[in-house]
């Protein structure tokens, strides 16, 4: 049996886990939730699963969460919440040798070589995010040293044929219409740009321990393949499914054991079927390009751009931007950033704050 603990069960990636937890009571009893704010959802949810122990971070704060890990009953901890206040708690299920599915970027991206050491064995962590998922299931098996190189894929997103003149007039109502995914604004914001892939590609690196000219982007339209592998012998492995988080999350919970994650999870159909890719366009989406730069820098880089990209997102959303502000503004910030190497954790976690003020700053004269 499962006893799972959930952080971050209300949100977009929440939903998709207790969907699969409510299709198999037989396989999974929810111990706790954990959410950022104590809702109606969250109370709803702890009624239907009969859970008892719930935290809301807003009033239990990080010791809520460490509550969660702790806790002897639960041996498998999802993260589903997005920024950086689950990072220690990560950190601690993992030392307590508890099984994990992972689906917050900023812990990998901010925390990777904090985190990465604490992982006891390649079915520990479970990466939850479909593309990160689609790699973990296609190297399971496979010698590390044959990897050539491996492609997440991108939507594109809904402007991936607009004109630069054309995405300058993009407003937020019409970014926060992804083709394919529904997901919270911030990430739906990050898709359109494709910060999010640039994001994604940083963690893909840190997670399979890779180097920054191995991992590379693709343009995939229709979101049917979500990874792929190749190897050193010209061979590629790649995983397709319909887009719904449920899959990944029932692949994170039940592995190395395949279940269907619902009863309203589509099968994939094949009837005219096309799969196509592109390479992304770094001119009109030069989101990519910054992050490579920053997995070639490394060092305190990564956090400084979730930090700024938060602002950045925050400001187009409220208008106070353009569209096309959004990557030259975390651009504009990481040039600036001059502050010296985080030395620990707990400095790294501070200069996304930091980033977020700098940026803040930075944004005064777009």
């Amino acid at each position: 049996m499962i006893n799972l603990g959930v952080i971050g069960a209300t949100g977009s990636v929440g939903s998709s886990v207790m969907s699969v937890c409510e299709a198999h009571p037989d396989k999974i009893h929810v111990e706790a939730l954990a959410a950022n704010k104590k809702s109606e959802k969250l109370l709803n949810l702890a009624e239907k699963f009969n859970v008892k122990k719930i935290f809301a971070y807003e009033i239990d704060g990080e010791n809520g969460l460490e509550k969660l890990v702790n806790d002897e009953n639960i041996n498998h901890v999802v993260f589903s919440s997005s920024g950086t206040d689950a990072i220690k708690s990560l950190c601690s299920a993992l030392k307590l040798g508890k099984t994990v599915s992972l689906a917050n970027k900023e812990s990998i991206v901010v925390a990777g070589r904090y985190v990465m050491p604490l992982v006891k064995n390649s079915e520990q962590l479970r990466p939850v995010d479909s593309e990160h998922n689609a790699i973990w299931q296609c190297l399971h098996g496979e010698n590390k040293n044959f990897v050539r190189k491996i492609y997440l894929t991108a939507s594109g997103g809904p402007f991936r044929n607009f004109s630069y003149e054309e995405l300058k007039n993009v407003t937020p109502e019409m970014a926060l219409k992804h083709p394919v995914w529904n997901m919270g604004a911030k990430i739906t914001i990050d898709s359109a740009t494709l910060m999010n892939k640039g994001i994604e590609l940083i963690e893909a690196m840190i997670l399979f321990g890779l180097n920054e000219n191995q991992v590379d982007a693709l343009i995939s339209p229709g979101s049917f393949v979500h990874g792929l592998v190749e190897f050193e012998d010209g061979s590629v492995k790649l995983l397709a499914a319909e887009p719904d988080m449920k899959l990944p999350a029932a692949s994170c919970l039940f592995w190395p054991e395949r279940f269907f994650p619902s009863p309203d999870f589509k099968r994939p159909s094949y009837n005219n079927r096309e799969i196509k890719f592109f390479e992304p366009d770094s001119e009109k989406f030069p989101a990519i390009k910054i992050a490579r730069e920053v997995m070639k820098k490394k060092g305190s880089l990564p956090a400084v751009l979730v930090g700024a990209d938060e602002v950045a997102v925050d400001l187009f959303l409220r208008k106070k931007i353009r569209f096309t502000d959004i990557s030259a503004l975390v651009e504009e910030t990481l040039s600036a950033w001059n502050l010296p190497e985080a030395k620990n954790l707990d400095e790294m976690i501070n200069y996304v704050s930091e980033a977020k003020l700098k940026a803040q700053e930075i944004s005064r004269k777009f």
